[in-house]
């Protein structure tokens, strides 16, 4: 008996020191593909400056928010990284609520986007990987470092991740300028901006307030995956505010959500508070 509880002692003690200690392989994986784009997506312009000529053919709103947050006469980026603390997160709408750390990268080059949740549920290890690269995106749940929950792909997930990049693409302005982004004036304080990428679409919209910051985008080719595993498609909003000014003086936001709009109220998902942004770092 005394040698059973020993054991268990010993298999309690290993399984609580795994918990523990920084590595697990979901951060490897994250870490082996930033390294990988990192260095097979540098832009060969990089180390060059933003010149307004650059953006003179985008709706005004788009350019009086790039002068304002100024980023003219600033160096073009390869990558945007983007890191979160203390998020509030729901994993749906009966699902439970988190409260994560949200790392995550843009590349420039072509569309690309990883972004590493980590948190923990009843004390137990929980990460979330969520990629896009090729024009394949994907979500992958796992907990105890090891036993996946949930691992979605597919053709509305790679959408749903484009549309993703797009609404996150003014915080890298040099993505803006690749050839695979249009945009098309609505008016003073909108614009609406479309991507295609290997085989996929997605378009939204864009919203200003008076100082030209960028406050809110919309789209409708984001799907939700309902709890029966049905997609549907519900309009989806990033907002974000309470912007700052950087020591290299580009104004960016400090706040964002992310939002699903149903019909019967908005459900907010995502609520952070971005901690820091740096380019190619």
């Amino acid at each position: 008996m005394y040698v059973a509880i020993g054991i268990l002692l010993v298999i309690v003690g290993a399984i609580l020191i795994w918990f523990s200690i920084p590595y697990s392989p979901v951060k490897k994986s994250f870490s082996n593909d930033i390294e990988a784009l990192k260095k097979n997506t540098q832009l060969s312009e990089t180390g060059n400056v933003f010149a307004a000529e650059e953006f003179s053919h985008l709706p005004i709103a788009i350019q009086r928010y790039i002068e304002n947050c100024g980023y003219i006469g600033t160096p073009k980026m390869s990558y945007l990284k983007m890191e979160y603390r203390d998020v509030d997160f729901m994993q749906g709408r009966t699902g439970p609520a988190l409260k994560i750390d949200y790392t995550q990268y843009n590349f420039v080059s072509e569309p690309s986007r990883m972004a590493l949740i980590d948190s923990s549920m009843f004390g137990v290890p929980f990460e979330g990987y969520d990629y896009y690269q090729n024009g394949v995106g994907g979500m992958k749940g796992v907990i105890a470092k090891g036993i996946t929950l949930f691992d979605q792909t597919g053709s509305d997930m790679d959408k749903a991740c484009l549309a993703t990049y797009l609404a996150e693409s003014l915080f890298a302005p040099s993505i803006i300028l690749q050839n695979c982004i249009s945009f098309e004036e609505i008016s003073d304080y909108e614009a609406k901006a479309t991507i295609s990428y290997k085989g996929q679409t997605a378009s939204g919209i864009f919203t200003f307030n008076e100082q030209y910051e960028y406050v809110s985008f919309t789209t409708n080719d984001r799907g939700v995956t309902n709890p029966d595993g049905t997609m549907e498609y519900i309009p989806w909003s990033a907002v974000c505010g309470e912007y700052c000014v950087s020591e290299s003086g580009i104004k960016y936001p400090t706040k964002f959500k992310a939002i699903w709009n149903y019909e019967d109220g908005d459900f907010v998902y995502f609520d952070g508070v971005i901690s820091t942004v740096s380019y190619d770092k």
